[in-house]
């Protein structure tokens, strides 16, 4: 006859044990198969699965009173959920804390002490959980562990003085004093786990490393961002040294070579940012640091030659790997900041970047097909929202289309200036008023954009000099007064200085075509407005303005105002 097992004896629960045990291990190894599956729809099928079945295994274990015996398995079935959960959804979420948060109220529960802990919170669940662990030292492995867990969530969101009391509570062999939160981490030991110890997706050593390389690259790129270069270019040493996936390490690369660039090593900066380019991966950031050192160098050709490319690099669509079923550290790193040295931005910005620093260093004929380009880009709906790159700011879509007309000007194509032109002034028809009212609508808060005066008579203004390069003379003085006539009726009191550029243009067009009472009278308002003070001489104008500025020669200003009141006093002597 069969010997049968009573259903509470220690054999039985033995019995549970190892099977609970088996499952974690055969889940546990079906997300491994999972992860070697790469991108494919078996991969997800396989790694959902396993997560079904490890929540299922840890609501069979937590249907049960705690118990010590079974924590070991139950903490790291724990562990194994919330690894996988928040490897697949690329991120942690609130209800991971709740799942930590219970696996610390069942440790609890077996020293009857929950009640009493429950108000403070889990900071005040940790510290009670881990002064039970004195007691307890086999619960010390998955403990650990799941304080890594922990420490990541709250390292991802950023709350970094709850992390740094965990740490310390964590180091108890270790000063306790030290706030440094990368020291911390540093000499944080998870202890060993044992070598029959059920099966992890990612042991605390490991997520350990995982979590020192990722706060030491956050904070060498706050200190960066900042301007504590030492200290930045300490971190992201020890970012660089640590488990650096190739996608990160091109970033620690980058931001390293930006630390020594700004602290005037470009040579060691040149060293980083060729290691970041090696390989296959993202080489945007790279790309766009190397064209500021050249820029630095003032190594134009090479500077051109890294924007070039970085478009090129920004019009390949990336083919992302497949995540590891870990934590790793892209998980814990800061969303995306465009104010980052580390922000490449789109095609069409590194586009505009290119264009505006062809069209800087006078390659004209260059700046204007890329601003062309530029344009397409624009117009045929792939980027329907451009934004001007941050670091230096950059300008919106109209200013675009100037530039653009400024650019074939200057290259010699005025007819397709001129085109540019009217496709912009065509846009603009709708918002700009039919008088000029603008600042009296700005103050009473209409829709109208509050530079679309000052857009159109810059417009006008570009017409003018492309009929002037035509050989088109009348043209061109209507567009001039056209563009004046805007300017003095919309621009406030005081702020007429950045008139004079169209009105000295005015001045010589009508001088060569000797209609002399309109240039006496255009010349005699230049002169009251050269006797004013000169408050915004140092006012930094728009790219378009600054290239009108170069056909203008201001140099030759007064020479041209004291030939104009020289040929006034001989015509009155005659």
């Amino acid at each position: 006859m069969a010997h049968r097992t009573p259903p509470g004896s220690s054999a039985s629960h033995a019995s549970c044990l190892d099977l609970w045990r088996e499952k974690n291990d055969q889940l546990v190894q079906q997300a491994k198969v999972a992860q070697d599956s790469g991108l494919s729809p078996r991969r997800q099928q396989l790694a959902q699965d396993a997560l079904e079945g490890l929540r299922g295994l840890l609501h069979s274990l937590q249907g049960l009173p705690a118990a010590v015996s079974v924590l070991p398995l139950e903490l790291t079935v724990i562990c194994n959920f919330i690894t996988l959960r928040a490897s697949l959804a690329q991120g942690f979420t609130e209800d991971l804390a709740q799942d930590i948060q219970q696996g610390l109220e069942r440790v609890l529960e077996t020293q009857e002490q929950l009640k009493a802990r429950l108000e403070h919170g889990l900071r005040g669940l940790w510290d009670s959980v881990l002064y039970v662990s004195s007691l307890l030292p086999e619960l010390l492995p998955a403990l650990h562990h799941l304080a890594g867990l922990q420490a990541a969530l709250w390292l991802s969101t950023d709350r970094l003085g709850d992390l740094t009391l965990l740490l310390q509570t964590l180091n108890v062999s270790q000063s306790r004093a030290s706030e440094d939160l990368l020291l911390l981490l540093k000499t944080w030991r998870p202890p060993a786990e044992e070598s029959d110890a059920p099966l992890t997706l990612q042991d605390a050593q490991n997520l350990r490393g995982v979590l020192l390389t990722a706060f030491a690259y956050r904070q060498g790129l706050r200190e960066l961002i900042t301007g504590n270069l030492p200290r930045a270019l300490s971190s992201l040493h020890e970012a660089a040294s640590g488990l650096c996936p190739r996608p990160v390490l091109v970033q620690v690369y980058t931001a390293l070579g930006t630390c020594l660039r700004k602290m005037g090593s470009p040579q060691r900066a040149l060293l980083y940012l060729v290691a970041a380019l090696k390989g296959e991966s993202t080489w945007g950031p790279p790309l766009l640091e190397a064209s500021r050192l050249y820029r630095q160098l003032e190594n134009t050709a090479a500077e051109i030659e890294c924007l070039e490319l970085l478009v090129e690099a920004l019009s390949v669509a990336h083919i992302p790997e497949a995540p590891q079923l870990l934590i790793e550290v892209e998980l814990l790193l800061p969303r995306p900041d465009p104010a980052s040295p580390l922000h490449c931005g789109t095609q069409s910005q590194a586009k505009y970047l290119l264009a505006s620093r062809c069209l800087q260093m006078g390659r004209a004929e260059n700046a204007a097909e890329h601003y062309l380009d530029l344009l397409a880009l624009l117009l045929d709906g792939s980027e329907p929202k451009f934004s001007p790159p941050p670091c230096p700011p950059g300008p919106c879509v109209p200013e675009v289309f100037l530039e653009a007309a400024a650019a074939l000007i200057q290259a010699g194509r005025a007819q397709d200036a001129l085109t540019v032109c009217e496709e912009l002034l065509s846009r603009m028809s709708s918002l700009h008023p039919k008088r000029p009212r603008l600042w009296e609508d700005a103050r009473r808060g209409t829709k109208e954009l509050p530079h679309c005066s000052p857009w159109v008579s810059a417009t006008y203004l570009l017409q003018g000099h492309a009929w002037v390069q035509l050989g088109a003379q009348k043209e061109a003085i209507s567009e001039f007064s056209r563009c004046l006539e805007l300017l003095f009726q919309a621009t406030p009191m005081g702020k007429e200085q950045g008139n004079q550029d169209a009105s000295f243009h005015l001045l010589q067009t009508l001088r060569r075509l000797d209609r002399r009472d309109e240039a006496t009278a255009l010349w005699r308002r230049l002169e009251a407005q050269t006797e004013l003070p000169q408050e915004n001489a140092a006012w930094s104008l728009p790219l378009y303005l600054e290239t009108c500025l170069g056909w203008i020669h201001p140099p030759d200003r007064e020479t041209l105002l004291e030939e104009f009141r020289t040929s006034l006093l001989e015509t009155c002597d005659l």
